[in-house]
């Protein structure tokens, strides 16, 4: 599917993840197979380093794709989306609809960068229209990289396995210190609080985490408590986030390092 035309400088990659993923983890294949897919897997991580290069520090938000715009989180989502801009910082969401669409759309609406990493599932997820940029990919392992690696924070909303999945990696990458004074702020007390209470009454009372793990998730409903904790983590960074935002293309290798100024209009 050609991108949409705000997203002039999209780009998708075959609409064969699904079977991809299904393969890689069903077992081993002839070993000629097997070396194919790890081809394909360091094209897949070249291709997105390449697109996500330029795009400048990140704030990545995780949400679900299932709640629209009557849905209180989105009004949140949104809300946040124009706050993370404000503060120069580029908003990257999984590109879906629903939660990351809010928060594209905040930033977009903000003056601020758009980015989406989106991936191929049976549904077939089509990226939101309040993208500057977006790359999809086969495989989420690649993508949960990518979510990571260009980000200073996360910023969770009410989401469901999927969401789970990207909250509990960060935590975990946090609480072993392969990612340092990482903020992972969850948005929605109500909806996250029980969760909080079994992680405090089961995983810490009967010692399968540490006294003070919990404690290195933010759980709010204020914009901005979760802005305050996005920000103490950028100031620990400020050395690379400053790098970060100097990153310039080089033409000799195709690299295109213009990026939309905050406030500038887009196509």
């Amino acid at each position: 599917m050609p991108a949409d035309k705000s997203n002039p400088r999209g780009t998708r990659a075959p609409t064969n993840g699904a079977r991809e993923d299904r393969h890689l983890l069903s077992g081993p294949r002839s070993r000629l197979e097997e070396l194919g897919r790890v081809l394909r897997i360091s094209r897949e991580f070249i291709r997105g380093f390449r697109a996500l290069h330029f795009v400048g520090p990140c704030v990545t938000v995780f949400g679900s794709a299932r709640f629209g715009e009557d849905h209180p989180a989105y009004a949140t989502a949104r809300d946040m989306g124009a706050r993370i801009a404000r503060e120069g910082l580029t908003v990257m969401t999984g590109g879906g609809p629903g939660i990351m669409e809010a928060a594209n759309r905040g930033a977009r609406e903000a003056g601020g960068r758009s980015i989406g990493c989106n991936i191929e599932l049976p549904m077939e997820q089509q990226p939101n229209p309040y993208l500057d940029r977006f790359v999809e990919f086969r495989y989420f392992f690649v993508r949960k990289v990518m979510l990571v690696k260009y980000s200073y924070a996360f910023v969770v909303l009410p989401g469901g396995f999927g969401t789970l999945d990207e909250l509990f990696e960060a935590a975990t990458l946090v609480q072993t210190g392969k990612i340092l004074s990482f903020p992972v702020v969850l948005m929605g007390v109500d909806y996250w609080g029980p969760m909080f209470e079994f992680l405090r009454s089961r995983l810490e009372a009967r010692g399968a985490i540490s006294p003070g793990d919990v404690d290195l998730l933010t759980l709010t409903d204020s914009p901005e408590e979760a802005m305050l904790a996005v920000k103490r983590g950028l100031d620990v960074h400020a050395a690379d986030v400053e790098r970060q935002r100097a990153l310039r293309g080089r033409w000799w290798l195709g690299e295109d390092s213009r990026q939309p100024a905050p406030g500038a209009a887009r196509g």
